[in-house]
């Protein structure tokens, strides 16, 4: 399984763009979206996609199981990333893991939304799944001139290396400030 956890940041893009274009291709030709709101209900799915990697990341990436094999497998899962958090290999989701669970998030999306919407809803979603996957690993391994990109940097590498129990967003702080799970030492200092 461990084999299964590494993966090239450019594999997600490959997975995925593919996906996101063939599903605002179906919104607008089957599913008869006018342009107009089919770009509403994409930037409905990029704003729904913040509040759940906060909830990932939070919730589920560091919650901690109480079996052993539990343990190991989130470990392997996202444990590792924060053992080595300079490993490029270990920065974006590989697709064993990211698959499935985008699935699951269809099958969410198909229940709660109008058929007409869905596709170009979702195409949203993993749009910001996307955006979320390569921020995450330009905040490793970029260096960044402007203050808002320095900031988010910080905002991360504090997660990683201060308190890991604190600033679950990677792609925005917004959730981290709203649910007070920012570090107050973060918030208005002077990013030089």
């Amino acid at each position: 399984m461990e084999a299964l956890s590494k993966v090239h940041f450019s594999v997600p893009l490959m997975v995925y763009v593919p996906i996101v274009l063939a599903l605002v291709f179906i919104s607008l030709i089957r599913d008869n979206l006018e342009p107009i709101s089919m770009l509403l209900w994409f930037a409905i799915g990029v704003a729904t996609w913040t509040p759940t990697e906060y909830v990932l990341h939070r919730w589920i990436f560091h919650y901690l199981p109480r079996s052993r094999w539990g343990l190991r497998l989130h470990f392997i899962m996202h444990g590792v990333h924060h053992d080595y958090p300079n490993d490029a290999r270990r920065l974006v989701m590989p697709p064993s893991a990211s698959l499935p669970i985008a699935a699951l998030f269809y099958g969410l999306f198909w229940l709660l939304l109008p058929s007409a919407n869905l596709n170009a809803c979702f195409a949203g979603f993993l749009s910001g799944y996307l955006v979320y996957d390569m921020t995450h690993y330009a905040l490793h391994h970029a260096t960044f001139r402007l203050p808002w990109l320095k900031a988010l940097k910080r905002h991360h590498m504090q997660h990683h290396f201060v308190d890991a129990a604190r600033g679950f967003g990677v792609s925005s702080p917004l959730w981290d400030v709203l649910l007070g799970s920012r570090k107050s030492s973060v918030i208005g200092k002077r990013i030089s």
